[in-house]
């Protein structure tokens, strides 16, 4: 339990690595912490901040890491060969896309937000309302073979795409250094395996109240400050869903049970359509309509628009809806008052704030956007030098 230091102030975020071990019965093996040394290869962390804990069959190491940002960013990973993972999850918007809803390789239109990839390492589940990918390995199948929706468009071309791959001459060199005990390292569990250990680089702490908490007490303006008060009150209730080091309760999950995850209904919609109905989708249990998972509210200054189905535009309207207790949306097939859905969370009973509070409520909720992982080239495109 050593390698697990406090995250100050508040609760760490992070389920413990016995818990987590506790649950590694998902068939992705036991989850070590240690594995690869994974802090070498994501820089300095965060101060208090833990290790990542990876998947014990994929340990990290450079040579993996640098395959994965390749493949991140490789067109040839579609069907069409113009779309990449980076299509929907860029940097320049700290890895999600400042769009609505995306559009897939073959145009067809999604139907929930690009999630950011900020610190998908120390997360467990990783879509808005669905438990069918416990590891960042198994996710990536899902934009390269899915077809509801098509995102990628690989489905059905496997050997094309492997041929692809070893038609390139820096994949001759990176894929046997990644996995040097294998005879045939191009592989599509490869691929997953190399992306994945990428993206659980991408840690992002060094936001201005980062700096604050660590000690520099310039880094914070009062207003924020104060918006922090705000937003741990009783009044506003926000931390009690976005808590913990990534500011979302969705990190400590360690059951596959629904009605066990801390996944919730908002009051978006009134009645939520489809095919954004949360967990219900899954599990077609009334109980489970518009439940989504609760996002991070790191670095929201670049991941807007806001919600599962980027409907809210800006902060101010985020707040808006908060206080209210729910959306109401006047026209349309969507009309109606969300405050009112009969699943919406009980803590959700609205609120008032002043101007005052509203802004010093926004300047908190911006300072926890950290710049530097829109910039860091370890997490840029290596196709473009």
């Amino acid at each position: 339990m050593s390698q697990l230091r406090k995250w100050s102030p508040g609760v760490i975020g992070i389920a413990t690595i016995a818990a987590l071990s506790a649950c590694a019965g998902d068939g992705h093996g036991v989850l070590d912490p240690l594995s690869g040394d994974p802090a070498r290869f994501v820089g300095a962390l965060p101060a208090g901040w833990p290790a990542p804990i990876v998947p014990i069959e994929n340990p990290m190491s450079a040579a993996k890491v640098e395959l994965g940002r390749h493949l991140f960013y490789d067109t040839r990973l579609s069907g069409n060969g113009a779309f990449s993972c980076s299509s929907c999850h860029r940097q320049e918007f700290a890895f999600a896309d400042a769009k609505n809803i995306p559009l897939g390789s073959t145009g067809q239109v999604h139907p929930r937000n690009s999630m950011a990839l900020g610190n998908v390492a120390y997360q467990r589940f990783f879509n808005w309302a669905s438990v069918s990918t416990p590891s960042l390995e198994a996710q990536a199948l899902v934009p390269m073979f899915g077809d509801r929706p098509v995102e990628l468009g690989l489905k059905g071309q496997e050997v094309a795409l492997l041929a692809r791959l070893k038609a390139e001459p820096l994949y001759r060199d990176l894929f046997p250094k990644s996995f040097p005990n294998e005879a045939e390292p191009v592989s599509v569990e490869n691929v997953t395996r190399a992306m994945a250990a990428f993206q659980r680089t991408i840690i992002s702490g060094n936001a201005p109240y980062d700096r604050f908490v660590r000690g520099d007490r310039t880094a914070l303006a009062a207003s924020a400050q104060r918006g922090e008060v705000l937003f741990r009150s009783s009044r506003l209730k926000c931390a009690e869903c976005h808590g913990g080091m990534l500011f979302t309760n969705a990190a400590d999950v360690v059951s596959t049970n629904f009605s066990q995850l801390p996944f919730f209904n908002n009051g978006l919609y009134h009645a939520y359509p489809a095919p954004n109905r949360g967990l219900f989708e899954a599990s077609g249990v009334v109980g489970d309509m518009g439940r989504f998972k609760v996002p991070s509210l790191r670095n929201l200054a670049f991941t807007f628009p806001f919600m599962h189905d980027g409907s809210v535009a800006s902060l101010e309207d985020v707040v808006e809806h908060y206080a209210r207790g729910g959306r109401t949306i006047a026209l349309g097939p969507n009309a109606g008052d969300g405050s009112r859905n009969p699943n919406k969370d009980v803590r959700l009973t609205g609120f008032t704030v002043s101007a005052q509070e509203q802004f010093d409520l926004i300047e908190f909720l911006r300072s926890l956007s950290d710049s530097s992982i829109v910039k860091n080239e370890h997490f840029s495109n290596p196709w473009l030098r």
